[in-house]
Parts: structure tokens; sequence; C-alpha cells
């Protein structure tokens, strides 16, 4: 009987991969890892927003209270093509990166219409040097002419004309009111995020004031003035 050590030794042998699955293999690997960067520097760059807001809404001092109703969840900006005064096609999305403080009313502006961009006006005329981070906003919902005697109130507010229907999948008044009872506010990224209570007045709006005021302090390390 042969001696185990003279039996011939039994190899195994693998096949090597094919050229075309080393690339494959390769590319699939840059792309997880590409993937993966990306979603890291994302996350940097959502990383401030996600702070200031947390700060705003979960760290909050005991006995501070907000006058504006807070939106949950946050209504993002449509895609809509609306036009300006004088009918020339403007983007929505060309508001975005600033901080708004939105009115809305039919072209024939009532008085309680003249009273909100009047608070408007003021409003943003407050916040002192902190102003240019915040943009006047009135869209209007109809396709009238916007009367004359507004024309100098109206100095640096952004006026654009949005359908009614539209502006209903956007904004909404609380219940029982119409949307040109509100002002509203929306953050640079789009969101509609707060609406202040109906038919305020200057009492209410000296309270509106603190609200933005903390949100332009609590967004100060990632917003800046200008788009």
């Amino acid at each position: 009987m042969a001696a185990a050590s003279d039996e011939p030794l039994g190899l195994t042998v693998h096949s090597m991969p094919s050229p075309g699955q080393a690339l494959d293999e390769a590319e699939n690997r840059r792309t997880v890892h590409g993937r993966w960067k990306m979603i890291a520097v994302l996350l940097m760059c959502a990383a401030p927003v996600i702070a200031s807001y947390f700060t705003y809404y979960v760290i909050r001092p005991e006995g501070r209270s907000v006058y504006g109703e807070l939106i949950d969840p946050q209504h993002e900006m449509p895609r809509l093509t609306v036009t300006d005064r004088n009918g020339a096609p403007v983007e929505l999305a060309t508001l975005k990166g600033q901080w708004l403080l939105v009115a809305v009313a039919d072209a024939a502006c009532d008085a309680l219409c003249e009273q909100q961009l009047y608070l408007q006006r003021q409003l943003r005329e407050s916040l002192g040097r902190e102003k240019d981070r915040l943009d006047r906003v009135w869209l209007v919902s109809d396709a009238a002419p916007v009367p004359e005697r507004l024309t100098n109130g109206l100095h640096g507010a952004t006026v654009l004309r949005v359908p009614a229907e539209q502006l209903a999948r956007w904004l909404a008044p609380v219940k029982g009111h119409t949307l040109p009872e509100h002002l509203y506010v929306v953050d640079p990224m789009g969101n509609w995020m707060m609406r202040f209570p109906a038919r305020m007045d200057a009492a209410g709006a000296s309270r509106a004031k603190r609200d933005i005021d903390r949100l332009l302090r609590a967004s100060s390390s990632w917003d800046e003035a200008g788009r």
C-alpha cells in the first residue's frame, strides 16, 4: 500500500475574473463611494439650517411664546411660472434665498389689504440693519390693474400675480378666515413656515416683530442678506 505522502497533490484552480468584471466591480465601488461622499456633503450643508430650526422650534427658554403659528409640516414653494405687474413671466422660485413676509389680496386692495401692506412695510423697517434679510412680497390673486395710489407704498416690494387657485395649493388661512387676513413668513429655502393671526393690529405687529427677530437670529449662521 502506498504511503499517504506518495499520493498526488490535489490542486484547486480558481478562475480569474475577466477584465470586464474587474472594471464593473471597480466602477461599482467608485459609485458607492461617490454616493456616500455626496450624502456627507449634503449633511454638512444642511447642518446649520437644521441646527437653527432645532434651536427655534425645540430649545425654547421658559416663558418664551410664539405669536405666529408655526406651520407643521412646512409647505414647500410650488414650481410655478407667474407674472409681474407688467405681465412678464417670472419663476416663483426666484423668491428663494431670502426670508419673505408675504401679503395676499386682489388687485383692488381694499382697506384690509392696505392695512396689511402698511404693517408689512413697518415690520420690515423696524428690523433696522437686519431688514435686508427680509423681503416684502405682495401676491396679487387676480389680473386687475394695481391702483396708482399704492405706488409709493409698494416701493421696494416684490409684486407678483398668482391665480387664487394656485395660491391655495401653497398658503392657507385659519379655518373661518381668508388668505388676505393673514401675513405669511417663508424661509430662504422657499418653505412657508409661519402664519400671523388674522387681521393683526399694531400691538400684534409688535409681537410679530419679536418672532421675526428670533427667526433671523436663529438663522444668522447660514443666512445672509441678498440672494
